[in-house]
């Protein structure tokens, strides 16, 4: 700390290696010593050295080998990412290396929220063929946690950076664009599904398929204003919709079964997806005149069943919904 004050005052440059190596030495005791942290912000800043910034990636790696979840270190990264950003052509690059230490860290240290919100905050610097490899590539790890919410968070992270384009890309180049990020879509919601079938009573699988749906459903008001640029007919928009409504209400009747009631997973399943269900018909547009009367009297008659305990809080749900 004497070093620190004597070298803000005197910006004597024999200080700074004594400041960094004693402030190394101190992170590597206490990670979380802010101060310590700053100091190296301040000399690096004013070095501009490509050097530096690196041996900052290493240094915060270090920490974070054995204190995945430090804070500081993570943001200290994203200080070092940000600087190197316009300045380095190595940039992406360093980005890819960046995702896979998250996933490294993610799968020595479980739900590990800093670790996934640093990785999230790399999505704004990724180009869209990085995003597009990002997702195929933390799919496989996705499906072998699907209780960690954090890594279905960060592929919808990735899906809305890849959905920008449409609103971005020239109306002669906005079809092609529109097709492949409904591909993407699509292959996410089977995935979904079939994930959902396989893995019976995981919330996270459902709160990834609302936005699925959400997203879906914005993505059609889009081709009806027009702004795609290749507006589909409506009377096709609407028979999409109702189509996508149906399969869905298909997948309600599939889950809502519960073969054991002595096993609670079976319970859990079909409570989410008619909440699912629930809040879906909430999004439904109301140019579609669509008559959810008897779907709304199937959720409440599944809900009562399984969780007969919480009646009244579903009668006033639908109820609420009805008006």
């Amino acid at each position: 700390m004497d070093l620190h004050r004597q070298y803000k005052t005197s910006n004597n440059e024999t200080l700074e290696n004594v400041v960094m190596i004693h402030s190394r030495a101190l992170l590597l005791l206490s990670c979380d010593f802010g101060t310590a942290w700053n100091s190296r912000k301040l000399i690096a800043s004013k070095k501009q050295l490509l050097p530096i910034f690196m041996d900052e990636l290493r240094l915060s790696a270090l920490v974070l080998s054995y204190s995945p979840k430090s804070e500081q270190a993570w943001s200290h990264r994203r200080w070092v990412i940000n600087m190197l950003s316009g300045r380095c052509s190595t940039l992406q690059d360093i980005i890819e290396r960046e995702s896979e230490l998250v996933e490294k860290f993610a799968e020595k240290s479980k739900m590990n929220y800093r670790a996934w919100n640093h990785r999230c905050w790399l999505v704004s610097y990724m180009t869209r063929e990085q995003v597009l490899h990002e997702l195929k590539r933390s799919r496989n790890w996705a499906g072998l946690h699907i209780a960690d919410n954090s890594c279905f968070h960060y592929r919808r992270k990735l899906m809305l950076r890849n959905f920008e384009g449409l609103h971005h890309f020239q109306e002669n180049d906005s079809f092609g664009y529109s097709a492949k990020a409904y591909q993407v879509w699509k292959e996410e919601l089977d995935w979904n599904e079939a994930l959902i079938k396989r893995y019976v009573g995981r919330e996270a699988l459902w709160l990834h398929r609302r936005f699925l749906c959400l997203y879906w459903m914005r993505y059609l008001a889009a081709n009806l204003l027009g702004i795609s640029g290749q507006s589909e007919p409506r009377c096709s928009i609407d028979n999409d919709i109702k189509s996508f409504l149906d399969h869905e209400f298909c997948l309600l009747d599939s889950c809502s079964t519960v073969p054991d009631d002595d096993f609670e997973d079976f319970q859990a399943q079909a409570i989410h997806s008619a909440s699912y269900m629930l809040w879906l018909t909430k999004h439904i547009p109301k140019s579609q005149g669509i008559d959810l009367q008897d779907k709304l009297s199937d959720l409440l008659r599944v809900l009562n069943k399984v969780c007969p305990e919480r009646s009244s809080l579903w009668d006033y749900l639908v109820k609420n919904h009805c008006e």
